[in-house]
This record gives structure tokens, sequence and C-alpha cells, in this order.
């Protein structure tokens, strides 16, 4: 699959099958986000959500919905919660990481301040949960809270395992199902639920959505490690930077000898970082061949995406959502 042909990309060929509703879930989107007593709220907001997103997660509960034979509209108000759940997370998440690019732009927090970031993120969480309590659906609501929760959870996990160099792939994945797969997998799993689908149904979208975030996630950390920043809105070497073990560093402590684990305990434990370290970085992942290794578990769960979707009804949504699997770890070469 070529990256540079645009047709083929399956979440563009998603978004043109689901262009309807994502048209509905975007006016729904720039309705609610508005604010008649702060306009603070819908300036940084948009500035977040105007700034040419996939809207993947969005995409994934109409999908869902409507592989699933669906035809109401609580499916766009989901996906609208979906998706200001996701920029509330991205809002406080540029806070806590000190990040100064988000899509290739300033962030919120360094436009404004963090202040403003944090409180207009609470906004969108208090949007969201006014939206889906709308469905009247309390399956819906258990969903979706609970995945607010592990998200938030993921995050304080990975603040507190981040910079110790005795974390585990293990702990790195609970990390990474929490901050990413949780949301991947309730946008899947409540299309299935609005649509009143067959148990086993759901909980496939479910299965999928939490594999593809995974992959999703693991393919992200990589990226910093190996990315094109003019492509992914990111530079090169944040986690780096911000002291964060992804998979490509956490194999690459697995396999050092002592003058190499030294070297990621100065850089990653105490945070001396000096001019070339991040070179020297490279050349120990390069070395001990982490990203292969890591790029070889981003295609495991993208597999495991892929088998999940298979007992699904077969459908060109279906085809797209399985070809998704495969471009989100294609995107790394």
């Amino acid at each position: 699959m070529s990256l540079d042909d645009a047709s083929q990309k399956p979440h563009d060929r998603l978004a043109a099958v689901l262009a309807g509703d994502m048209g509905r879930v975007n006016d729904l989107i720039r309705t609610r986000m508005a604010s008649e007593h702060a306009p603070r709220i819908p300036e940084v907001t948009a500035h977040l959500v105007e700034a040419g997103g996939k809207r993947l997660r969005p995409m994934l509960t109409l999908a869902a919905a409507r592989m699933c034979g669906y035809e109401g509209d609580n499916h766009v108000k989901l996906a609208a919660t979906v998706e200001f759940i996701h920029t509330a997370t991205l809002l406080h998440d540029d806070v806590v990481d000190e990040s100064g690019q988000r899509r290739g732009r300033p962030t919120a927090n360094l436009l404004w301040d963090n202040k403003s970031s944090v409180l207009v993120g609470d906004y969108l969480f208090a949007r969201s949960f006014q939206l889906m309590v709308e469905t009247d659906s309390l399956r819906v609501m258990d969903i979706l809270a609970n995945a607010s929760a592990v998200i938030a959870e993921g995050e304080v996990l990975q603040m507190t395992a981040a910079q110790d160099l005795a974390t585990t792939e293990e702990i790195y994945l609970q990390v990474i199902r929490g901050k990413t797969a949780a949301l991947f997998a309730a946008a899947c799993e409540v299309g299935g639920v609005v649509a009143r689908a067959e148990e086993a149904q759901v909980q496939a979208l479910r299965d999928y959505g939490d594999a593809l975030g995974i992959s999703f996630q693991i393919v992200d950390d990589l990226l910093d490690y190996g990315g094109d920043s003019s492509a992914t809105g990111k530079n090169v070497g944040d986690d780096f930077r911000e002291r964060k073990l992804t998979m490509p560093v956490i194999k690459a402590v697995a396999a050092a000898d002592a003058e190499q684990r030294a070297f990621w305990r100065r850089v990653i434990e105490k945070g001396d970082q000096n001019d070339g370290d991040l070179d020297h970085a490279l050349a120990l992942i390069s070395h001990h061949g982490t990203m292969e290794a890591t790029r070889q578990q981003a295609l495991v769960w993208a597999d495991r995406a892929k088998s999940a979707l298979a007992t699904l009804p077969e459908s060109d949504i279906r085809g797209m959502l399985t070809d998704l699997a495969d471009y989100v770890v294609a995107r790394v070469r």
C-alpha cells in the first residue's frame, strides 16, 4: 500500500463513506463547544478540533453502528462524545507533558496558558457527559464513563512508570491500553451497543478497538524515534526529551550492557541530557534492533484486531476497518 496515494488510505476511504454522518458530527461538535459566557472555551477548543485531525475515533463509532445496521441518530451524538473525550485528554496531556507542538501546530497551553488548557479540557469532559446522557442508554454511559476513568488511570500510571528503568513491557502495555486503547475500544463498542447488535458482535467490536488502539500507540511511540516530523506533527525525540520509557527504549534497556544502561539511567531516570544524547539513544536503539522488534509487536496487535473483525458480517466497512489495522503499522517502514 502506497502511503503517498491518499485514495489508498483506509481512513480516507472510510471518511468518504461516512461523510454525511461525519458532517453532522462536526456540526454538533461546533455547536456544543460554544460557550455564551466564556469565549476562551471555543477559542481553545477550535484551535485543536479544527487542526486537521483524522477524527479516527468518532469514525470508528459511526462505522461500528453502520456495520451493525443502525439507522437512528444517537451514533452521531456518541461520535461527538468520543471526540470531546479525546480532545479533553489531549489538552490535559499537553500540559502534563509540557508539549509545544500538536498536529504540526503550537499547543493550546503554549498559545494561551496551562490554566486555560486544563479548564477547557474539563469543560469538554462535561459536554461529553451531557451528550452521552441524551442517548438514554445507561450501558453506553457506563462504557464511556469507565473508559474516561481508565484513560486517566493510564496517564497516572505512565507518570509514575515512565522514568523508571524497571518498567517492563507488561507495564508499558498496561499504560497504553489505558491512555489510548480504552477510547478506541469504547468508541467501537458503543457503536455496536447503540445498534442493538448481538453480544458476540459487540464484544468483537470492543476487541477490535482495543487491539487497534494498542497497535496504533506502539507505532506512534516508534515514530517518535524514526518518523518524519512534517508528517507526524511531532518533533522527533519528544518522548526522549520528556523521559518517557516507551517500547523501543524498554527493549533497548533490556538488551543493554552496563555502560549502555548507565547512559539510559542518566538521560531517562536522572534527566541529565546533553547535546548528542538523542543521537546516541537512536544509535543504541538501532544497534539492538529494537525498532524492528517493536514494529513486530505492533503487527501482532494489528493481526489480533483483524481476527476480531473476522467474526462480524462481511461488508465494505468491515473491509476498510481490516485495511485500517494494516495501515496503522504500514505508517512505519
